[in-house]
Order: C-alpha cells, then sequence, then structure tokens
C-alpha cells in the first residue's frame, strides 16, 4: 500500500479499456469504508459513464479532455439530503442548514474520494483529481439534477493508464510537517523550503513560457489568480444558499 501512495501519477490520458461493474463497483465499496463524522455518510458519489452525459459534463470542466477520454467520471458530493430526510421521517428534527454542515460533508466526501483514488490505483487503474467541480458548481448541480442540501466538492476521472509521468514534485517533509506546535516560517525558510520546486527545469519552463519572474508569478497572476478566486468564491457562496447550507 505505500508503494501504491509513494508512486501516484495524475493521469490525464486513458486507454479505451473500460472498467467492469464488479471492479467500479469494489473501488466504490472500499470508497465508502473511509473514516465519517459520527457514521452519518453525509456524501453522495454521482457516477458518469455514458457518453453523452460526458460531452455534457466537460464544459463545466474547462473542457479538459480526460472528462470525456475517461471512462468513468466520479463526482463527489457533500450530501445532507439524505440524512435530513432519514431525520424527518423519524420525528426527528435536523438542523444541518448552516455552514458547519457544509465542511462537515465536504470532509465526508473528501475522504470517500481519496479512499476511492487510492483503491483504484490499488488495482491498477489511473485517476485525475478535477479542481474545478467548486467554480462550477452551479452548472454541475443542474446538470446532475442535485437536490436541495447536495453540493459538488470534487470530481475524479478513472481509467487504465494510457501514460506515465514522472512524479509530481512534492515540498520536503519539514515543509509541511510541525511537531507539537506550528513554527511559522522564516524568509531563509521559505527559500530553502521552495528551492528545489523552483529549480524544476520544468518550473523554469513555466516562468519563461508566462514571462514572469518567478515561479510564484505564475501561480499568483497565471493560474490562480485573485479576480478569478473572488468570482468563484462569490458563485459558490450563492450555490451554498441556494443549497440550504447560508
Amino acid at each position: 500500500m505505500l508503494d501504491v501512495l509513494n508512486n501516484h501519477r495524475s493521469i490525464r490520458k486513458y486507454t479505451n479499456e473500460t472498467i467492469s461493474d464488479d471492479l467500479l463497483n469494489e473501488i466504490l465499496e472500499a470508497g465508502i469504508r473511509a473514516s465519517t463524522t459520527g457514521n452519518m455518510q453525509v456524501y453522495s458519489v454521482v457516477v458518469t459513464r455514458k457518453e453523452g452525459r460526458k460531452e455534457a459534463l466537460a464544459p463545466f470542466h474547462f473542457n479538459q479532455p480526460m472528462v470525456k477520454n475517461a471512462p468513468v467520471t466520479l463526482t463527489f458530493c457533500a450530501d445532507f439530503n439524505r440524512f435530513n430526510k432519514w431525520c424527518v421521517q423519524n420525528n426527528a428534527q435536523p438542523g444541518y442548514d448552516n455552514f458547519l454542515s457544509f465542511v462537515t460533508a465536504s470532509i465526508d466526501a473528501l475522504l470517500v474520494a481519496q479512499n476511492v483514488c487510492v483503491a483504484a490505483e490499488a488495482k491498477g487503474l489511473g485517476i485525475c483529481y478535477l479542481g474545478t467541480t467548486t467554480y462550477m458548481a452551479d452548472k454541475i448541480i443542474d446538470l446532475l439534477k442535485l437536490p436541495a442540501g447536495v453540493v459538488p466538492v470534487t470530481t475524479v476521472t478513472l481509467g487504465y493508464p494510457d501514460e506515465k509521468p514522472e512524479l509530481t514534485d512534492r515540498l520536503p517533509l519539514e515543509a509541511v510537517v510541525h511537531f507539537e506546535t506550528y513554527k511559522d516560517y522564516s524568509n531563509e525558510d521559505i527559500n530553502r523550503l521552495y528551492a528545489e520546486k523552483e529549480q524544476l527545469e520544468e518550473n523554469k519552463a513555466f516562468v519563461a513560457e508566462n514571462n514572469k519572474e518567478s515561479l510564484a508569478q505564475v501561480f499568483t497572476d497565471v493560474r490562480y489568480k485573485k479576480a478569478d478566486n473572488e468570482h468563484f468564491s462569490g458563485v459558490l457562496l450563492e450555490v451554498l444558499k441556494k443549497q440550504g447550507f447560508m
């Protein structure tokens, strides 16, 4: 299992081989064994396999090709709809129409998603997380017909790999692990911890291609811009209101 975790790669190209129902169910069963708040399981997973449905979903993930090319696309949702109905049907008054409950359900959904990904990779499949789900949550809600109490939080494409990319760089362990209390970073710490990432040839290429002074500027000025973050924050907040979490 450690080998599976340490050799994770994001796979964006897949073969045409289909995933059997039995294998998909086995992977999803492993997914729902994930930890969950209070054993409430306040999440749902929407499986998209039909070509037409993948075509319709793709624009809401900025037309990233793996949405259509992967045999399976999984949308993981924070879901209090089912739990609320169970409560009401059993003369219990649910109090989950608030932001904390959205966070609770989102954590549940993400834990399941990671279990699914690890199980899939252990079975020889490749996966790719799509960070676009919360950007376009309103459109995905309409397409997938998600009722009140349900919000998509992440999407994973799934299939047999048709590529073997290099392992993605990661910061050293000391950059992200703190013992007993949080130890803030000095300027020297930041320079040291990011030095290897900044010196990678592919990252130098990103800087040059985008005509920037530093890799940090590629993130702030090109990939994850303040204006975009503010726009999509507004979209997501409206989604949370509409879906009953505010």
